[in-house]
């Protein structure tokens, strides 16, 4: 049960980052000036980039050590929506991240306020999945599945 704690954990801990992104950051920034969006997001996307990295990198891989000995198959499903969250990210999410850390963009370029409303769009789709599997770890530790 240890390693599906510390996935649980961890899983909490980024989906509590992705909810605060979505649900107190992004609106923040769409309710500010264009050239104070685009540099609060590069700002705050260096430094939750590595956070989340980290949090969905351990509660994946606890997850697979759970499964791995005998916790069960929903925290393997829990993993693997994790691990889509991580693909879905490089897949989907980083070339409009690629796009707003461009240098020669700037809040003037004609795009940027498109671009960072779909990336809260985007990004809150992660914030459901980090929920969904949250929900899943919870059941599976009070025996619910």
């Amino acid at each position: 049960m240890f390693f599906e704690i510390v996935s649980f954990i961890f899983t909490g801990l980024f989906a509590g980052v992705a909810l605060y992104i979505s649900f107190v950051e992004q609106p923040s920034r769409l309710a500010s000036s264009p050239e104070v969006a685009l540099a609060e997001w590069r700002f705050s996307f260096r430094r939750a980039g590595i956070l989340q990295i980290v949090l969905v990198s351990v509660a994946v891989a606890s997850a697979i050590a759970a499964y791995s000995v005998g916790r069960g198959v929903s925290v393997l499903v829990a993993g693997i929506l994790l691990g889509i969250v991580m693909a879905w990210t490089l897949i989907v999410v980083m070339p409009v991240n690629r796009q707003l850390l461009d240098p020669a963009r700037t809040s003037s370029t004609p795009d940027t306020d498109v671009l960072i409303k779909k990336w809260g769009r985007l990004h809150l789709i992660r914030t459901i999945a980090a929920l969904l599997s949250l929900a899943e770890l919870g059941a599976n530790i009070m025996g619910l599945v």
